[in-house]
């Protein structure tokens, strides 16, 4: 006969890595009950822990221990799958055991408790559409993102009513840990990070729970202090590489337009993933007058310097010389300008890796200027651009892997139905680009996706290539070797 559902969940408690045994049995069914109300519920034949906390958390409702809520049910089974998460002390002792016999070990452990805690939602990543171009410039990915959480009602209604609060400071302050959640705010009960130091200072260790990638990781500054981009950063990133060689790690801009959304908390995104800027090729080498470093120009969309050294302090050197000289350097022939009015426009990505046995690091130039042209950006998606791509490039698309609104999954229909000459309701921002695509391309029922998609990448291609800041045409790449040479 099946066992109940309590039952089953319970058996998984005592099973993980929590702090019960088999002696807590009775103890860990009552704590269960605490949160769902009693009652054991019926004989299931689930055996997932994200199927049966589901249905632990329909028991609470029908008990009406909870509202049934998008906020309520995302709480109660945060906090049932904390039952079966080690506390942090536990989870960091076990983690770092695992590390002295590889970093690797340490981190599959990790990835995979918070895949199967549900703390990263395996289950809502699976539904984003995902494929990829090419291109010039090599394979593009891209990614019509699906997996975002939908917004509760109660928690939009309630937004202008509510009393804010500074706790946690943000989304990526390291006080999220084991947080129960509230409206309009995450629920991280299960949650979990890995306390680490990077050049001697304490940081945390976490994983994306709406991964855009292979163990898509977050390393966050335990202290509340915005971005920056200096010599410390580029330290900082090979410190990581030197304990988990098997990652990339990169960080976005630390400016307004170019940079990431959460600028206010130091951290950057890691995993093991090769992106397309990865796998481009140099260009044309450059001496930069470090011995043991070779350094290049990069066939990319995006103006990027690459770095290799065994050296990782020659690395450093490099990438500090290339900012401090991009930060004050102008060239109004191609629109680069440091700073208007005092405000400073230029800042750079930089993305790091082990490539064998030498420190790899991609140097991408960024400038945030606006113009009456261009009022969202000089140096950002153009206006004829936007129906695909209007946010901020970030740290992963400038590495060439789109994340695109999950609106383009139902309007890319529309579109595929307006150039076969179906009825349709294609967006009129659309358009445009829907005739141009009639002109250039000989559609057919079977080829009309394949197509479609292909030509989503091209423009993702033309998105990377407005935000570069050197183009490649003759005069742009003649001003990028003349900032190369200004370089000291």
């Amino acid at each position: 006969m099946s066992r109940t559902v309590v039952e089953k969940f319970v058996d998984l408690i005592i099973k993980s890595d929590s702090p019960f045994t088999n002696v807590d049995r009775i103890y860990v069914t009552n704590l269960v009950f605490r949160l769902i109300g009693d009652g054991f519920g019926s004989p299931t034949d689930e055996d997932s822990a994200v199927d049966l906390a589901n249905e632990l958390v329909n028991l609470a409702v029908t008990h009406g221990k909870i509202e049934d809520s998008i906020t309520n049910r995302e709480i109660l089974e945060d906090q049932l799958m904390d039952l079966l998460t080690p506390i942090p002390s536990k989870l960091n002792d076990i983690f770092w055991t695992k590390y002295q016999e590889s970093p690797e070990k340490a981190t599959d452990y990790f990835y995979h408790l918070s895949q199967s805690n549900d703390y990263i939602k395996t289950r809502a990543i699976a539904k984003n559409i995902s494929y990829t171009t090419e291109t010039e410039y090599g394979d593009l990915e891209i990614t019509i993102n699906l997996s975002k959480p939908e917004k509760d009602p109660k928690a939009i209604a309630a937004a202008g009513r509510k009393k804010s609060t500074s706790y946690p400071v943000g989304p990526l302050a390291i006080e999220n840990e084991g947080y129960l959640g509230r409206l309009g705010y995450p629920a991280r009960s299960n949650h979990r990070v890995i306390r680490m130091m990077i050049n001697g200072e304490p940081w945390g260790f976490q994983y994306s729970p709406y991964a855009y990638f292979g163990e898509h990781a977050i390393f966050l500054n335990q202290k509340h202090v915005p971005m920056s981009i200096n010599q410390r950063t580029f330290v900082n990133l090979t410190d990581i590489l030197k304990q988990l060689p098997h990652y990339f790690v990169g960080s976005n801009a630390d400016l307004p337009i170019v940079g990431g959304s959460l600028l206010a908390q130091d951290h950057y995104q890691g995993g093991r993933h090769t992106f397309p800027m990865m796998k481009a090729t140099i260009d044309r080498a450059i001496d930069l007058g470090i011995d043991g470093l070779e350094a290049g120009i990069v066939k990319w969309p995006m103006a990027t310097i690459r770095l290799m050294s065994q050296d990782a302090d020659k690395v450093v050197d490099a990438a500090t010389r290339i900012a401090e000289t991009w930060k004050n350097y102008s060239d109004e022939s191609v629109d680069i300008r440091a700073y208007t009015n005092g405000t400073r426009h230029h800042t750079v990505t930089p993305i790091a890796r082990m490539n064998g046995d030498q420190f790899e690091m991609n140097i991408v130039l960024r400038d945030n200027q606006t113009s009456d042209e261009y009022p969202d950006g000089i140096f950002h998606p153009h206006k004829d651009v936007q129906h695909i791509k209007k946010e901020n490039i970030g740290l992963i698309e400038v590495m060439g892997r789109a994340i695109l609104p999950a609106r383009l999954k139902t309007e890319m229909k529309e579109v595929e139905k307006y150039v076969l000459g179906e009825d349709n309701q294609i967006a009129d921002y659309h358009k445009p680009w829907a005739d141009q695509l009639k002109q250039k391309d000989h559609f057919t029922q079977k080829n009309t996706e394949e197509l479609v998609n292909k030509e989503v990448g091209l423009v993702f291609a033309r998105v990377l290539e407005d935000a570069g800041v050197y183009k490649w045409n003759d005069k742009g790449q003649a001003a990028f070797d003349r900032f190369v040479k200004a370089i000291k």
